[in-house]
């Protein structure tokens, strides 16, 4: 579901994801590169979260990520049928992760990093009452996690906080940190030193995110998440290089598949519902469905499918 552009271009700053000028793959172990500027990122995920929104909403809990589908529903279901779908597969991703971290700390204190609209801060909060901190990269978000939080009745369990240069020097107050597909974007050594510093002793790092298998699976792009993507072997060593030990390594990509199928089909329904009656214009409507998924959905389930790509659930642990 990562798949808005980035345009801008401005300073940086620390947290801010980086971007390879030259198009090559990341360091495998997370070094230095370009940065991706602020705006850049703000613009991301501001076209992100719109999507999220318009496609998942009206919320509380509204997911901008990828999900899990284990069984697709027969041909021709309408609209809210497949919505309904794609909402219930993001939820069984974060309960997967939930599990893949074993006894998840029921209650604790949680930094979510995904970043989005707060949907898996309000997860965690009502499905493990953990106290969240949910990380945002627009400062317009703040107000409305703010807002869903109070919606849903945990006001007093989610807190929203803007990304700044400060949360590069954690203070050991968490029990996990939850990384949606995010981690991909920003840069590895320094975001997997701040995460160490963030977690308790014995605190966990749970991803979910795609990782290339053949680096060649990955179309050049300038989006801010899919020009990013490195390999698994990469950001583990990267990890233990900062301290963070591997606990799970699960490979969900056959699952992940399904996602994609689903949103090729609610990319249809949404093209037809906009387009006039006749049949030129539902030619129209379906060349733009082709294009789009070409642009945005094919590679990725291509990849997941022919084991170009992985998408992964890994549980790190930081020494006691």
């Amino acid at each position: 579901m990562k798949t808005s552009s980035a345009l801008h271009q401005t300073p940086a700053t620390g947290l801010e994801p980086d971007r390879s000028d030259d198009g090559e793959p990341p360091p495998a172990s997370g070094g230095a590169r370009a940065r991706v500027p602020t705006n850049d990122l703000r613009a991301y995920h501001e076209a992100l979260a719109a999507r999220g929104l318009a496609r998942y909403g009206p919320g509380p809990r509204v997911h901008c990520h990828m999900g899990l589908v284990d069984r697709l529903p027969p041909p021709g279901t309408p609209a809210p049928g497949l919505r309904e779908r794609l909402r219930a597969s993001q939820e069984a991703l974060l309960a997967e992760l939930a599990r893949a971290m074993g006894r998840f700390p029921d209650g604790g204190d949680v930094m979510d990093v995904s970043g989005g609209l707060g949907g898996g801060a309000l997860y965690w909060a009502q499905e493990h009452r953990a106290s969240v901190t949910a990380m945002v990269h627009v400062p317009a978000h703040e107000e409305q996690v703010r807002a869903f939080a109070h919606e849903a009745g945990m006001g007093d369990r989610v807190r929203a906080r803007l990304y700044s240069r400060e949360d590069l020097r954690g203070r050991a107050c968490f029990d996990a940190l939850i990384a949606v597909e995010s981690a991909c974007a920003l840069p590895r050594a320094d975001w997997l030193r701040a995460a160490r510093s963030w977690l308790k002793p014995g605190g966990l790092l749970a991803l979910a995110d795609c990782f290339w298998v053949r680096p060649g699976a990955v179309p050049p792009s300038r989006n801010a998440w899919r020009a990013h993507l490195g390999s698994v072997s990469g950001f583990l060593t990267a990890a233990q290089e900062a301290g963070l030990e591997l606990e799970v390594h699960d490979d969900v990509s056959a699952r992940a598949v399904g996602f994609w199928t689903l949103t090729s089909e609610l990319l249809v329904h949404e093209h037809m519902a906009q387009a006039p009656a006749d049949a030129r214009s539902l030619r129209a409507a379906l060349n733009a469905v082709r294009v789009e998924s070409q642009r945005d959905h094919l590679w990725l389930q291509q990849g997941l499918l022919d084991g170009g790509l992985e998408y992964a659930l890994l549980v790190l642990r930081r020494e006691a």
